[in-house]
């Protein structure tokens, strides 16, 4: 039986979205889990996170510094350094740091996402700031990522 193993250098350069305070690494690509799911480690800046979405792919979250405001569904709740959140295929979510520094999550998704490509992409698309809702799902369609509406607040705060 042959077994790959990959490691993920420290070093690598972010995936960096400036408009919603994003830098991305992909600490393992979908290749090396036969497209089973795939790895990737965020910095979120204070007060940011992306617009509410809703994929396919199911997500693991484990925050490693910080504490975040998640919404699933509708649902939100707070969750910190050490916390895990599981958010299935299909739900709508989306969060927000709400930390006074940045703050970091390792999340796995499952099936797998080429996420370099999806979020070198998605950098692009915001390179002048955060485009309107349509423009957002016309870059998602191709991804199957549809795009809800506005960055979760913190303001918002938590229902339960």
């Amino acid at each position: 039986m042959s077994v790959s193993f990959r490691h993920s250098r420290g070093d690598e350069p972010p995936i960096r979205i400036p408009a919603i305070g994003l830098d991305l690494l992909v600490r393992l690509p979908p290749a090396m889990s036969g497209g089973a799911f795939c790895c990737i480690e965020t910095t979120n800046a204070p007060g940011a996170g992306p617009p509410r979405h809703r994929h396919r792919e199911a997500e693991i979250f484990r925050v490693i510094e910080g504490r975040y405001l998640y919404e699933v569904d509708g649902r939100r709740f707070f969750a910190e350094a050490g916390d895990v959140v599981s958010i299935p295929g299909g739900a709508a979510h989306g969060f927000v740091n709400v930390s006074d520094a940045p703050a970091r999550q390792y999340i796995l998704m499952t099936p797998a996402l080429d996420a370099v490509a999806f979020f070198t992409e998605l950098a692009g698309v915001m390179r002048d700031g955060l485009p309107d809702t349509a423009a957002l799902n016309a870059f998602g369609a191709t991804w199957q990522v549809e795009f809800l509406g506005p960055p979760v607040r913190a303001a918002e705060g938590p229902t339960g």
